[in-house]
């Protein structure tokens, strides 16, 4: 048998059967994740086929989307619609037997936090759920991918998924992290260096020594974000910071189980010499903190670097894409991206709302203040995150910056809740995505890390993270 990659194998450990047709197979479906946003039409599919869940064991459901972040828990939801799926999304719960983390649960929170926190993603895993940041999960050793609404219900149903296998990338980060760079940077420059098709249709897997260096919350927001570029998956072999992570977890294995895992999963590699379907490398040293200036996560540029001319860009497609890019942000050719000045800051989303993403911030903000006319948040990627910072006295930091200090959820990611952006507010936000409107109708972002977010609060315009940790 030739040379495999770790992708492969992970897919040809779960393959039920191959089917006819482009490649498809029948694969095996290890666990899932739902949300009251997504899965409501694969609930109503099921009663209306009459089907139970094959396995309620198999999948865990979070109220994450809609639910308001306000720094008072309750369980009353203003918005009569959001109030309406997070009920229905509770009546499926018990109807099919699923356990559920509502909004008064301790251990609720964005569900690609809350999966690895309690321990139910585990190497090896095939994971797939209603959301694309799935690929989460990769940061562990599990190969995770979103599916759609029919694909949950076949899911639910059957444990298993029509699936047709990816073609594959390796990227190569190697050399040492500078100064003020996070996990996040990287994958800026990546989606910045192959755009945000450049990894349609493929599975990607992260290897080099800078990746060997991130610490595990690194490699989530490397498995997380790289969706920005079209990834439908994306994969890092476990190693001993992985393993660490795991051990006690609820969920985890423990005892003799625990030995056997942890024997198997430190052979959980790809083969030397398999060959991958494209190769993308990057030199760590080479790699400064970065800001996306345009409507799209590819667009982005080093925090001392300048917004681009579309009269610099040769190919006419691009070129309108940066005109209206330009047109929608406000900005203007040449502008040093420190001169963009803000109206928010936001800290959360799947991508950077760990532990250690808010002390990456809290770092920053000791002692100082966000600037008049700036508002800022945190908001947790889960009580038990928002719980473990509070004993660490990170809250007190935040509040004491004028941060406000906020529950867990989706919050302005993608503004489902209240915490909504108005047209023409300009936010610096460690979430993935920038596009039009997705943080509110009219709403302008830029894409960063955490620590970025906190220097733009204290300055009121994007600020070099470098900066301020040395006046720290």
């Amino acid at each position: 048998m030739p040379p495999r990659t770790l992708y492969d194998k992970i897919l040809d450990a779960h393959t039920v059967r191959r089917l006819d047709g482009d490649g498809q197979i029948l694969l095996y479906v290890d666990r899932t994740v739902l949300n009251e946003y997504t899965s409501p039409q694969a609930f109503a599919g099921l009663r209306q086929a009459g089907r139970r869940v094959w396995d309620p064991s198999a999948a865990l459901m979070v109220v994450d989307h809609v639910n308001p972040t306000a720094p008072r828990r309750t369980r009353e939801i203003a918005d009569a619609k959001a109030a309406r799926q997070v009920g229905f999304f509770a009546e499926n719960a018990r109807d099919f037997g699923i356990e559920l983390f509502d909004v008064l649960d301790a251990r609720q929170g964005i569900e690609h936090v809350v999966m690895p926190e309690q321990g139910r993603v585990l190497p090896g895993m095939v994971i797939a759920a209603g959301d694309s940041h799935t690929t989460a999960y990769g940061a562990l050793g599990a190969l995770g991918f979103g599916i759609g609404t029919s694909d949950i219900e076949h899911y639910l149903a059957t444990q298993t998924l029509v699936y047709r296998r990816l073609k594959t990338m390796r990227v190569t980060i190697d050399g040492a992290i500078g100064p003020g760079v996070t996990g996040k940077d990287l994958v800026m420059e990546v989606i910045r260096r192959v755009g945000a098709d450049g990894a349609t249709g493929y599975a990607v897997e992260f290897a080099g020594s800078a990746v060997a260096a991130l610490g595990i919350e690194g490699r989530f927001t490397l498995c997380t974000m790289i969706v920005e570029a079209g990834a439908r998956g994306a994969v890092i072999a476990p190693d001993d910071k992985a393993l660490a992570y795991i051990a006690g977890r609820p969920r985890a294995p423990v005892g003799r189980d625990w030995e056997t895992a942890r024997r198997a999963w430190r052979e959980l590699r790809g083969d030397d010499g398999a060959v991958f379907d494209r190769e993308v490398a990057l030199a760590a040293e080479a790699v400064a903190p970065m800001v996306t200036w345009g409507t799209s996560p590819d667009q982005a540029i080093a925090i001392d670097g300048r917004v681009p001319s579309p009269d610099d860009e040769p190919d006419s497609g691009r070129r309108r894409a940066i005109l209206r890019s330009l047109e929608y942000m406000g900005l203007v050719p040449g502008m040093a991206a420190t001169d963009i000045a803000i109206s928010h800051a936001f800290i959360g989303s799947c991508t950077n709302s760990r532990i250690e993403d808010l002390r990456d911030a809290a770092r920053i903000l000791r002692g100082r203040r966000v600037a008049a006319g700036v508002r800022a948040l945190v908001v947790p990627g889960s009580s038990q995150v928002r719980a473990k910072a509070e004993a660490e006295g990170l809250d007190r930091i935040f509040l004491a910056a004028g941060f406000e200090w906020r529950q867990s959820g989706c919050s302005m990611c993608l503004a489902m809740n209240d915490d909504i952006l108005a047209d023409g507010d300009r936010c610096a936000s460690s979430t993935n995505r920038n596009f039009e409107g997705r943080q509110g109708a009219g709403a302008r972002t830029h894409l960063m890390s955490p620590a970025m977010v906190a220097a733009a609060a204290v300055a009121g315009h994007l600020a070099d993270p470098r900066q301020s940790a040395s006046e720290a």
